[in-house]
């Protein structure tokens, strides 16, 4: 019986806490524990990118320290915020002290009465089930709810230029360009000097129109190295559309400007480098001995940037895809950057399936598959549709091999949990 009563007194006082705290704090404005999840979440997700950056040397120690101090002051702000609304108000002070004496006496009194303590024996108590990390995971659904929960209260309260900017990179997370773009101008409107949501900004948005920086993309990113010349991802998607344009002169311009502010052995200085070099090579322009000598010694420069092969579908998996579910055959790079050099999309119907992976499909023309000396081919069938990886999609993918290779074979053998 002893452990009854205080089995009982642990879950009235656990209850309580859902009820006095309410009472004590009055009319206070009501604040949303699904908006700070996504907030923190997305601030744990920057820093984690952050410290994959400066792993990898594509940043500099400043400019980590920079970053992290900055995540550091936005988690501090979203926590004093949730402070201050938790302070009590005089209201309802005398309402929270009756409730508190009187609710566990009268609960008690009637369970004495009416209960049958001798219920509760401890073998009969089953351990809660969580998932295979001792933890509760969220899965990408209740992401989706945070994130229109955040929009939501952004459409109450238009003036909160951080809400907008977490929601701009919440969707980009997704992959909901639109959505993206819509966030980043309603941030930007609001913090007109930031040169990293400008170039985010316009990566977006190129991304909405079709992986095209022509137009109102170029404008942003003239916005953006306005406010900081020496942005890398500005100067990289300024160079980009001067490529795309054939005006290699001035590609070559903005690429060098990046290997003035960035660490000359880092994957972006070497992805730099290659994309000057192949400038130079298109537009018959002159080059010095280094930009030769590095061109010339990548085993894919000037080479056959291709690769094609078959994608199959293991049999133990079969079950486990539907004929509409979307096929995504890649290519990356085995180390540094993640961004995929050359992407095609199918359907699993269509397995097995020819590919060939080339040049004319890379995002960005210093990151194409001449580019890299080696690289690994993957195939994923995407639930969702979404390239990002999810829980329960199927994957597969090769060794790093080299640029180049024919008749490489893919299976889709694994599933993502």
């Amino acid at each position: 019986m002893t452990g009854f009563w205080i089995v009982a007194a642990l879950l009235l006082a656990g209850a309580l806490l859902f009820v006095v705290p309410p009472l004590l704090r009055g009319p206070a404005r009501e604040t949303s524990s699904s908006q700070r999840d996504v907030t923190l979440r997305i601030h744990r997700d920057q820093l984690i990118e952050l410290q994959r950056d400066r792993a990898e040397d594509a940043i500099t120690q400043e400019q980590y320290d920079s970053g992290k101090r900055e995540i550091e002051r936005r988690v501090l702000e979203e926590t004093e915020s949730s402070a201050m609304q938790a302070v009590a108000s005089q209201s309802g002070r005398w309402l929270a002290v009756a409730v508190a004496v009187l609710v566990p006496a009268l609960a008690l009194g009637l369970y004495s009465k009416l209960g049958n303590p001798d219920g509760l024996e401890p073998q009969l108590i089953q351990p809660v089930q969580s998932d295979e990390q001792g933890g509760h995971s969220i899965t990408p659904q209740q992401i989706e709810a945070m994130v229109a929960q955040l929009a939501e209260k952004l459409a109450k309260d238009p003036e909160n230029a951080e809400g907008w900017q977490m929601l701009a990179r919440a969707n980009v997370y997704m992959q909901r360009y639109d959505q993206a773009v819509k966030a980043f101008a309603e941030y930007t409107n609001r913090v007109p000097g930031d040169a990293q949501a400008l170039a985010d900004y316009a990566d977006a948005l190129a991304m909405a129109k079709g992986r095209t920086l022509a137009g109102e993309p170029e404008a942003i990113i003239a916005k953006a190295l306005a406010a900081d010349p020496n942005n890398v991802k500005a100067l990289a998607l300024a160079g980009s559309a001067e490529f795309n344009k054939q005006a290699y002169d001035k590609a070559i311009r903005y690429w060098e400007r990046i290997l003035a502010v960035v660490p000359p052995e880092s994957p972006i200085a070497q992805s730099t480098r290659n994309g000057i070099a192949e400038a130079r090579a298109k537009g018959n322009l002159p080059g010095s001995p280094s930009d030769v000598s590095e061109a010339s010694s990548s085993p894919a420069a000037g080479g056959n940037g291709k690769v094609s092969g078959t994608v199959t579908l293991a049999p133990a998996l079969a079950a486990k895809a539907a004929p509409e579910d979307v096929v995504f055959v890649f290519a990356r790079a085995p180390e540094g950057p993640k961004m995929p050099l050359a992407i095609l999309r199918k359907q699993v119907k269509d397995l097995p399936v020819q590919f060939v992976l080339d040049d004319s499909m890379a995002m960005a023309p210093s990151m194409r598959l001449s580019s890299f000396p080696k690289v690994v081919i993957g195939a994923r069938i995407s639930k969702s549709g979404d390239a990002q990886a999810r829980r329960g999609d199927l994957q597969g993918a090769t060794p790093p091999l080299a640029v180049g290779a024919e008749k490489v074979a893919v299976v889709i053998d694994s599933e993502v949990n």
